[in-house]
């Protein structure tokens, strides 16, 4: 018999993912503060770290298929990775540019895949969820070029 005071079975537990969407938040706010910096690239840099919170969550929770944890998955490791189209290790926070739009286009499989419920559950952001997916995946080709972000698109697989 389970005694212990936790949260049910299938549930994320605050944890390194919460360290790092802190970290994250803060940083890419300290950076746009610095630079002053507004316009479409600063509110996507600004949405990067409520996308990530709710890519974690989502990866966490018990409700998740597989294969919508496996997207989730791919795109995290990509945020995470120091190699990849735009390296935050040279570029600072501006790299976490095509990180975001990674991530709004896994939520987006995600949610079309039947969890928008659950990703409604676990968003931080202010505006609509869906509103703020369907902006950034329309935009991200004019943002990154066609080119890269067909490239990001081809890391996640064939949309199904």
């Amino acid at each position: 018999m389970n005694t212990s005071a936790g949260p049910p079975s299938g549930v994320p537990v605050p944890g390194q993912h919460d360290d790092f969407y802190q970290s994250l938040r803060r940083r890419i706010r300290d950076y746009v503060t610095k630079k002053g910096a507004s316009g479409r690239r600063t509110d996507v840099l600004l949405l990067a770290p409520d996308l990530f919170h709710l890519m974690a969550r989502m990866a966490l929770d018990h409700r998740v298929d597989r294969k919508s944890k496996a997207v989730l998955g791919v795109a995290i490791a990509y945020f995470l990775s120091p190699l990849d189209l735009m390296p935050e290790a040279l570029l600072g926070p501006i790299g976490f540019l095509d990180d975001a739009l990674l991530a709004a286009y896994a939520i987006d499989r995600v949610i079309n895949h039947g969890h928008e419920r659950i990703a409604r559950e676990y968003w931080a952001g202010d505006e609509d969820l869906l509103v703020v997916v369907q902006r950034l995946t329309a935009m991200a080709g004019e943002l990154l070029g066609k080119t890269k972000w067909s490239k990001l698109q081809r890391i996640l697989g064939k949309k199904s």
